[in-house]
């Protein structure tokens, strides 16, 4: 019998730091323990510091993140 539970990969702030300079949403959502749907809400509203290239296509910069983390953990 399965729940249909889901299981989230979350990653550490060391993982995040060996990171290229931009991540997608979806990776940075795994790096703060959020859903994907909240993660891309996050960055329509401007919580999330993000890059758009192209029209459709937005990336977390991963710098902005770490800072944010890191600071949180304080």
């Amino acid at each position: 019998m399965t729940t249909g539970a889901t299981t989230q990969t979350r990653f550490t702030v060391d993982e995040l730091r060996n990171e290229p300079a931009t991540i997608s949403v979806e990776r940075a959502s795994q790096y703060l323990g959020l859903s994907r749907a909240f993660a891309y809400q996050m960055a329509r509203d401007g919580r999330l510091s993000t890059l758009s290239v192209g029209p459709r296509r937005v990336r977390v910069i991963t710098a902005a993140l770490l800072r944010d983390l890191t600071a949180e953990a304080r």
